[in-house]
């Protein structure tokens, strides 16, 4: 299986939005640490990414890559949280519940990391899970990121407040 890592183009952002308000379950959704309360509308969040695609990559408050598996889409990654230049904020979602555990978020991190120092010209990147999300933390350190501390902390305006493992990588 050939895995791919690319930028989106303003049309897939809709994976994005299908993945958080019609695929995710309101359990799976409490293991990300988002509080379904919180979320915008899906027009709403559909008009913020064509917002961002209108502005130069320095100017951003995100950026968000397509994970395909021989071409067909199996999850994505965002960052927030930019400091152009110096630093961002990854997320990671493998989309299809069947693929999870099977090496393709390891695989798709790396290419991920790769593309987010190089667009983003970063010195460091951080990912916070929940901290009971076991997946992505175990994920993260095969990925090469260092362990920072484990806190309790409300990570994003959709999340709840939660204890978050804070993780690194640094170039």
């Amino acid at each position: 299986m050939e895995l791919t890592v690319r930028e989106m183009r303003l049309p897939e952002t809709e994976l994005i939005v299908d993945y958080f308000f019609r695929r995710s379950t309101p359990e799976h959704l409490g293991k990300l640490g988002i509080d379904a309360a919180q979320m915008a509308t899906p027009g709403v969040w559909q008009e913020g990414f064509r917002r961002e695609y209108e502005l130069p990559i320095e100017e951003r408050a995100g950026l968000f890559l397509i994970w395909l598996a021989s071409s067909a889409p199996v999850g994505f990654s965002s960052c927030d949280s930019i400091e152009f230049g110096e630093s961002a904020t990854m997320h990671i979602h493998v989309t299809e519940p069947e693929r999870r555990w099977r090496g393709i978020g390891t695989a798709c991190t790396l290419q991920s990391v790769d593309i987010y120092f190089e667009r983003l010209k970063l010195k460091r990147l951080f990912c916070q899970p929940n901290a009971f999300n076991i997946a992505p933390n175990r994920m993260l350190q095969k990925a090469g990121f260092k362990y920072l501390e484990t806190c309790m902390m409300k990570p994003g305006p959709i999340n709840f407040h939660q204890a978050v493992t804070r993780w690194m990588i640094e170039r």
